[in-house]
């Protein structure tokens, strides 16, 4: 990946795939930049589902029901993908995170601060030490968040937060654009929401942050504000830039899109041209 500019790497967030990326991975690359996303454990091309999620129409009480075969993915396992591709690509990186992937970049960059160059939060879950992502999502400042209208399962009893990305319900597939892709041309909604898949492990969200002042502070970190996102409602993600902004003593550079939680499908030009303008910082 040796290239004149800092390479890059994604992270995906919650029930996506590294093919979240690939309009942005593809700008990069016109532009000179080596950049590479990864299917996180459990997730994209790696995920596991249940049986019930690929019968249709689909059985509710089933679906409802079902333990995950995910519910057994980590964290740790996750951080410790990343990390690999961080070291693989034998030069400091951009390492980016989406959403919950926010959780899982942050954890790189207190483990190997010495291997990025910076860490960017698109829309992402930029926890400050202590906190749990299941605490943010309850967290007032997610008041009108659409996420957890389209959980169709119990976390407890089937070990996942489990929605249905194939669903034939016109009113929860209304919500589900709402939540996650707003802006997005129904097109590449089509593509984008066929690509997902429905359970994310619980115990994901059950971990504190354990960021530290002395080694994720150390890196520089950027937070791309999505100011019509309705999964990470704005007023979430500032109080989280806040917050972590207090705890660590020090700024978070801060850049911002009027966009809805996905653009890297509705806006990728834009997405591109602010992580050029944090590769020049």
């Amino acid at each position: 990946m040796s290239t004149k500019h800092p390479a890059f790497i994604f992270v995906h967030g919650f029930w996506h795939g590294a093919g979240t990326w690939t309009h942005v991975t593809a700008g990069l690359a016109g532009k000179g930049f080596a950049a590479r996303a990864i299917d996180l454990p459990g997730a994209g091309a790696k995920a596991h589902m249940p049986a019930s999620y690929f019968a249709r129409p689909l059985d509710a009480a089933a679906f409802a029901s079902e333990p995950s075969p995910n519910a057994g993915v980590t964290q740790e396992e996750r951080t410790r993908a990343v990390i690999q591709a961080v070291q693989a690509a034998g030069e400091k990186v951009i390492l980016v995170g989406h959403s919950m992937g926010g959780a899982t970049i942050s954890d790189v960059a207190e483990t190997i601060p010495e291997s990025l160059a910076s860490v960017v939060y698109l829309s992402a879950f930029l926890l400050p030490p202590g906190m749990p992502p299941l605490d943010m999502i309850q967290h007032p400042s997610m008041d009108g968040a659409l996420v957890p209208s389209l959980f169709l399962a119990d976390p407890e009893t089937v070990g996942a937060l489990r929605l249905d990305p194939r669903s034939d319900d016109p009113a929860y597939r209304t919500r589900l654009k709402a939540a996650f892709y707003a802006d997005v041309a129904d097109a590449e909604l089509i593509d984008a929401t066929t690509r997902r898949h429905c359970d994310e492990p619980i115990s994901t969200v059950l971990r504190p942050s354990a960021v530290s002042v002395e080694y994720f502070g150390r890196v520089q970190r950027h937070y791309i504000r999505c100011t019509e996102d309705r999964a990470i409602p704005i007023a979430g993600q500032d109080f989280m830039i806040s917050a972590m902004d207090q705890a660590m003593g020090n700024g978070t550079v801060q850049h911002t899109l009027a966009s809805s939680h996905s653009p890297f499908f509705s806006q990728a030009d834009n997405v591109v041209r602010l992580l050029v303008e944090i590769s020049r910082g």
